[in-house]
């Protein structure tokens, strides 16, 4: 069996198209129309076709159920709150930093699905080491094991 994407409902497919690529920067990679597949390689689906395949009426699916979320990666973080900014979206939290130096912003998109952009950890590693840390304190500051540090500085 291969698994192929995550799907979500969206109530305006065309407003939701939009805000994934104005924001996060997802091309459409194929527009069935009431399915658009997305080149983070998720799916969205229109509300009214989704109560259909699963046999619900449209107020028996919930959105903002805060159970899941879409996880991005971004280089330049600081670049992309400034960008953020400039959308009205409703914040989970703002930018904060985990205890592993990983800094991360969540937010809901159109739907009330949380949109999780987080530091690259390339970016991380490189930040601490640019601060003066080795590897062995870098892997130590960020609870990972040096292995997986030397990996980010390839």
């Amino acid at each position: 069996m291969k698994y192929v994407c995550t799907l979500i409902a969206v109530k305006n497919i065309e407003e939701s198209k939009k805000f994934y690529h104005d924001l996060l920067d997802q091309e459409v990679v194929e527009d069935l129309g009431a399915n658009v597949t997305l080149t983070g390689g998720f799916a969205l689906q229109t509300a009214e076709s989704w109560q259909e395949f699963i046999h619900k009426k449209s107020d028996e699916v919930s959105y903002g159920n805060n159970a899941a979320e879409l996880y991005f990666e971004e280089d330049d973080i600081d670049t992309f709150i400034t960008k953020l900014n400039r959308f009205e979206v409703q914040y989970v939290h703002p930018l904060k930093e985990h205890s592993w130096g990983q800094r991360v912003v969540r937010f809901y998109d159109l739907d009330k699905h949380i949109i999780e952009v987080g530091e690259n950890m390339s970016v991380v590693v490189k930040r601490f080491m640019d601060s003066g840390l080795t590897v062995e304190q870098t892997a130590s500051r960020m609870e990972v094991s040096v292995d997986y540090v030397n990996s980010l500085l390839v």
